[in-house]
């Protein structure tokens, strides 16, 4: 499994990531943009790129270093290979910031990014908007100024949420976070808590939520460790009862693992959206209805199985993003 650590580049902290966005606006190549491969797959159009009117385009696709923005970035890329475009993949680039830029100032084409990531890390907004559909719009309506266009978004929703293996949400009657707070006034002990310590701290984390949901875990009750251990102690279910998880994470249906739902909508959306550099949107439109039925069909779950497929099965990220295409239909390969 190779996920631990890398899914926190994608909630950094806004002044930190600010600050950083200036020395990577003007220095791309010390922010991981430093190369690049083309995308040689002999792929057709299927239900996209018929016609192929993307041709004569030569497109770059960026993405962050970790499996599922590995994963979108190989999906966009194939998308414009059987649409008709010359594509270079420079996806993996290391944070959240290079591959941002890299769209921003014209040296990628395109990604995946997360609306959550756009609000609070990339426009500096400190409050999350509930609906998924209006925090995009908010992101799109904002980000334009920057040269940066956000196509509609996807159901994929990559945040936080808290977890539990099934014995103990039966025995406890665990399916909401309210819940959990219940599960506290009666039954303390059993209420204890794996977290990474960054969660632990942060406003759009436990603090945050504790507040939000008017509960309190005592400290004996928090065990820290990393974000990838998480996982496999909430499954044993020695460790903690619960634990913090990311929602699109592959180990959540490896280990069989139940999803509480956030029933006061505190976790902010990051769900899925290409993010276009407006000039290249301006000059090949097309783009718009190349993605869009791909974009439509990227979900949570689906991101848990492709993800796990790398992170859980060891396949390459770029031939599980090739079959899933072909699979669906929206390719052909030669």
């Amino acid at each position: 499994m190779n996920i631990p650590g890398t899914y926190r580049r994608r909630l950094a902290r806004p002044g930190t990531a600010l600050a950083a966005l200036a020395v990577c606006g003007s220095m791309l190549a010390g922010c991981g943009l430093t190369s690049g491969s083309p995308m040689v797959d002999a792929v057709q159009p299927g239900t996209v790129g018929r016609g192929q009117p993307l041709k004569g385009a030569k497109l770059t696709v960026t993405s962050k270093q970790f499996t599922e923005q590995i994963i979108l970035g190989q999906i966009m890329g194939l998308a414009f290979k059987a649409a008709g475009a010359e594509v270079l993949d420079r996806t993996n680039i290391q944070g959240s910031i290079g591959s941002r830029e890299a769209v921003r100032t014209g040296a990628a084409d395109g990604g995946y990014e997360y609306t959550g990531t756009g609000w609070i890390t990339y426009l500096g907004r400190s409050k999350p908007i509930a609906d998924p559909r209006k925090q995009w719009e908010a992101v799109r309506d904002a980000d334009r100024k920057n040269g940066v266009d956000w196509l509609p978004p996807s159901k994929l929703d990559n945040t936080y949420a808290l977890a539990v293996n099934p014995k103990y949400a039966e025995k406890y009657g665990l399916k909401t976070v309210s819940d959990v707070g219940r599960l506290l006034k009666e039954n303390p002990k059993a209420a204890t808590l794996c977290v990474e310590s960054e969660f632990a701290v942060r406003d759009d984390g436990l603090p945050g939520l504790e507040k939000k949901y008017g509960f309190k875990f005592p400290s004996r009750n928090l065990k820290k460790m990393d974000s990838g251990i998480v996982y496999t102690q909430v499954s044993r279910g020695r460790a903690c009862t619960l634990g913090e998880v990311f929602t699109t994470d592959g180990r959540i249906p490896e280990l069989k693992l139940k999803v509480l739902e956030d029933d006061r909508k505190f976790f902010p959306n990051y769900n899925a959206s290409p993010m276009i550099n407006a000039k290249t949107l301006e000059k090949y439109p097309q783009i718009r209805q190349v993605l869009a039925p791909i974009t439509e069909k990227l979900t949570t779950g689906l991101a848990q199985r492709l993800n796990a497929k790398v992170d859980v099965e060891g396949q390459d990220p770029h031939e599980v993003a090739k079959d899933w295409m072909v699979e669906e239909g929206f390719i052909k390969e030669d």
